[in-house]
């Protein structure tokens, strides 16, 4: 089976993905949901939804995918229980640890791994099933090859159409840092979409840099069906009802064997014209740097005659109409529809418009209502026997019901079959479509008010009983161990290579993987672990495999490496990327060193201080991972420098680094470093971009503050909300 699965931002857009045919929605409720600004669910409007969802076989995923803090460990918990005994089908978790402690103690609970933990190689996929997960949601940047060799894993589930995040999923705090914003909380603001210059010959005047395309796969569904996928995923919890629908009648279309409404889909939401998404390669459209926004669909180009501004187009729209302006690929203004004229309509719009300027729908109100007048309905085949000296029997999709009341011959206005049929078409307001099979009476009475009363009880008992939740009711009956702390004395040092460093643990990021990296190790004394990053593909990891083992051990930002680390059989350095929050996950992670989340503050920091944990005290703060080529695969004017500068309109300055795997990948750091003060966990430094000179003086320095001159404290004295 091939599932549709849309989103639920609210009531509107749930209703809207039933009705064009979902097979399953996922929403949030009004806390741990990754959409904290979507409109979201109480339980009480989710239970209800859940529902009617289940009455037309809908499956409701819930999004419980923030990270936990440990003041919220029971509340999590306990919002996973009342979710479920409410009818949820699944459960979406981006802390595995937690999945695996609620999948330990309530087994009957479906947990979906979310697309924020990363799932992008079968370590990865086999972490996710042995701790008990039901599904992976795959991080959007997984290729082709490994979703297919996934999905012989565990079942899988694949983004189809939507917004991309620029960063590889779970690892972004460019919010965060940027602006205390945390993306791991809900809370993006998007500084992705934002204009940003790079020192890059070519790339120097501001655009939307790190803004991507939005996601259409297409026809392509197919590939990815063959690929083993289960479930399609269309994003936009945020996005409007009409967008909801569409998406859903576009893939619900292709999946049928039927043409798909590409024009009504741009319509509704069209960032970039699309992209096919790096599952099938980086395309030239993938980054939409000249729009940010909503383009629409062309329709034509303006001609202006006589001071007004006419669209040339055969194209018909309506009053409300609204457009937007592109000259040359860049926004220069929008405008609404101000009537029709020969050859095309006037555009009413502020804006000073040229002869050629190209004309895109963006609301097109007589589509966005046909979009939303789209109703399901659940057939209803009915069948009736009023027969005197015995009670009415209903059967409704062969399910009885019965009348209160002995039926009684009528002396003079028998009941007939067409009132019976007549009173059982009023529907009410279920989402029926009554057929009739048999209906039989030997001329009883009945009065009208109590035939009436009659439909309207059988109908709502029919409702009740397939709107019920069928899972099983579960107690939320649960000890959080407690942890006990520790200090740790320990100096760990991510750096590119280890001379004249002085460190417990040294951990070796190459900037390039394919070089001879195991002679930067020579004349270190402690123990040598090798950065993985946190996306590899299953190739990328059999070549690292081969020099991986020759080090102690394996630092790396995404659950696929404690597998990994099993396999090699050699320690785990479990890294920021984590996002350690609580002292439950802390426990349940098995790893020889544990980094705590980066957005901890330092008096968190210390509630999860343990002899084998460690804290980010110093040096550079990275902010995203970029899995694409920002410089839009320009290999051939390529100047190849590992190091480069994105600079967005306030001047602040962004080092952005491009390391090699099998292909060139890069890294976004924050535009200040960081200086925390006193922690008790142990001491993790971030010395990515820094010289020999900087890092032995830092090495040897009690006051950071005079090496980093330009930092921040970061989340040590703030932190999240």
């Amino acid at each position: 089976m091939s599932e549709i699965l849309a989103p639920a931002g609210g009531q509107n857009s749930a209703l809207a993905a039933i009705n064009a045919g979902a097979d399953a929605i996922y929403l949030g409720l009004d806390k741990f949901s990754a959409r904290s600004s979507a409109e979201n669910f109480n339980l009480e409007k989710f239970a209800e939804l859940c529902g009617y969802a289940h009455l037309f076989g809908v499956k409701v995923h819930v999004a419980l995918n923030t990270v936990v803090k440990n003041v919220e460990l029971e509340s999590f918990l306990e919002s996973a229980i009342e979710v479920w005994n409410n009818g949820a089908d699944a459960i979406i978790i981006q802390d595995i640890f937690l999945g695996k402690y609620l999948k330990e103690n309530f087994p009957q609970i479906k947990l979906h791994l979310s697309t924020q933990a990363g799932t992008c190689n079968i370590y990865g996929a086999r972490l996710a099933k042995e701790y008990g997960f039901d599904r992976v949601i795959l991080a959007r940047e997984t290729k082709l090859s490994d979703i297919t060799q996934i999905s012989k894993i565990i079942e899988t589930e694949a983004f189809v159409q939507g917004a991309l995040c620029t960063c590889f999923s779970g690892q972004c705090y460019m919010s965060s840092f940027a602006g205390g914003n945390s993306g791991n909380r809900g809370r993006c603001k998007q500084p992705c979409r934002k204009l940003y210059s790079i020192d890059r010959n070519g790339f120097e005047e501001e655009a939307y840099r790190l803004s991507l395309s939005d996601l259409c796969v297409g026809e392509d569904i197919n590939k990815l069906i063959d690929a083993g996928v289960t479930s399609f995923k269309i994003e936009g919890r945020m996005r409007r009802p009409e967008y909801v629908a569409a998406a859903v009648s576009y893939y619900r279309n292709i999946i049928d064997g039927k043409h798909g409404d590409l024009n009504a889909l741009k319509r509704t939401y069209n960032r970039g014209n699309y992209t096919r998404g790096l599952a099938f390669g980086q395309d030239k459209s993938f980054i939409s740097s000249a729009v940010q926004g909503h383009i629409g669909e062309y329709v034509g180009v303006v001609k202006v005659e006589s001071g007004k501004y006419l669209c040339q187009t055969s194209a018909k729209f309506s009053s409300g109409d609204g457009f937007k302006i592109l000259r040359a690929g860049k926004e220069i203004g929008g405008g609404i529809y101000g009537g029709e004229v020969k050859g095309g309509f006037i555009i009413n719009t502020r804006d000073r418009l040229k002869n050629g300027d190209k004309v895109f729908i963006t609301t097109d109100n007589a589509l966005n209502r046909k979009l939303l007048e789209v109703k399901r309905t659940l057939p209803i085949n009915i069948s009736a026997n009023f027969k005197a000296d015995s009670r009415a029997e209903i059967t409704l999709n062969g399910c009885k019901y019965y009348g209160n009341s002995i039926l009684q011959s009528a002396q003079n206005r028998p009941l007939s079959v067409g009132e019976i049929e007549e009173c059982f078409r009023k529907t009410d307001a279920y989402p029926y479509s009554v057929n009739f099979d048999n209906i039989e009476t030997d001329g009883v009475f009945l009065p009208k008010s109590e035939l009436n009363s009659l439909r309207r009880t059988v109908f709502a008992e029919y409702y009740a009983t397939h709107t019920v939740s069928k899972n099983g009711k579960i107690t939320a009956n649960f000890s959080i161990p407690s942890l006990k702390t520790a200090e740790n004395n320990k100096t760990a040092v991510i750096f590119s290579s280890f001379k004249n460093l002085t460190a417990d643990i040294g951990i070796l990021k190459p900037n390039d993987y394919l070089e001879n990296i195991y002679s930067l190790t020579e004349d270190f004394n402690g123990e040598k672990f090798l950065y993985i990053p946190p996306y590899l593909t299953g190739e990328e990891i059999e070549n690292i495999k081969l020099v991986a083992n020759k080090f102690d051990g394996i630092y790396c930002d995404s659950y696929f490496g404690l597998i990994l680390a099993k396999e090699l059989k050699i320690k785990f350095f479990a890294g920021t990327g984590f996002n350690i929050t609580n002292d439950l996950s802390l426990k349940l992670c098995e790893a020889d060193y544990i980094s705590l989340s980066k957005e901890l503050t330092e008096r968190e920091a210390k509630e999860l201080s343990v002899q084998n944990s460690f804290y980010l005290k110093a040096g550079n703060i990275k902010v995203m991972d970029l899995i694409y080529c920002p410089f839009e695969k320009k290999c051939a004017t390529c100047d190849k420098r590992s190091m480069y500068t994105l600079t967005d309109s306030a001047g602040r300055k962004f080092p952005l680094r491009r390391y090699k795997t099998s292909e060139c990948r890069f890294e976004v750091y924050n535009c200040a470093d960081l200086v925390t003060k006193g922690i008790t966990a142990g001491k993790l430094f971030d010395f990515s971009l820094c010289d020999e000179k900087m890092v032995k003086a830092a090495q040897n320095s009690k006051e950071l503050g005079e090496i980093f001159t330009n930092y921040t404290r970061g989340h040590s004295a703030n932190g999240i909300e």
